[in-house]
């Protein structure tokens, strides 16, 4: 074990052959605002500086798993007749306003679906029967109650069965 005194925190006295001695003792450069060094390296702001440095994934896909497993997950609400009917009348009511893209897009229904979606963590002890209640809001773009029997709310597609409940800012469900 080297033997190395400190004349002051921080500071180490280095051995005489150090290769490097010369530009160790000459200190931290200084250079000149805009001068040829500084245009080509001007100063980086420390913002940018903590990032250089913040931690980076080791393990990739690591984080994402630990945060799937911290997921609530709740079994599926059965839903009692009179809520059923209610949502079918209201996805009737849709799916008239939606008949065509021509209709979907002059009518601009903008509604907001809670609808339930499985565990698809096979490794999670909820996989297969229970799962979690997500919203989705955007334009109605089409409800097929006779072949796919989904309703299409801007980029999402929800199964008739998976629905929770149907909420509109207009009083469209009121038409019937």
């Amino acid at each position: 074990m080297n033997d190395h005194s400190y004349d002051e925190i921080g500071d180490i006295n280095t051995p005489t052959d150090f290769n490097y001695n010369e530009i160790l003792e000459s200190g931290r450069p200084h250079h000149e605002k805009f001068d040829d060094f500084y245009k080509k390296h001007p100063f980086m702001p420390l913002g940018k500086r903590a990032k250089i440095f913040s931690p980076f994934d080791a393990l990739k896909g690591f984080n994402e798993a630990t945060k799937e497993k911290e997921i609530q997950y709740q079994p599926k609400i059965i839903l009692d007749e009179e809520l059923q009917d209610k949502i079918s009348g209201q996805l009737e009511v849709l799916q008239r306003l939606t008949i065509n893209s021509r209709a979907a897009r002059e009518n601009n229904i903008t509604v907001s679906v809670t609808y339930f979606v499985p565990c698809s963590d096979k490794n999670h002890e909820a996989y297969g029967y229970r799962g979690q209640y997500l919203t989705v809001k955007g334009v109605c773009k089409k409800v097929d109650s006779v072949i796919t029997k989904t309703i299409v709310v801007g980029d999402y597609t929800v199964n008739f069965d998976d629905i929770l409940s149907i909420e509109c800012n207009e009083d469209i469900f009121l038409i019937r």
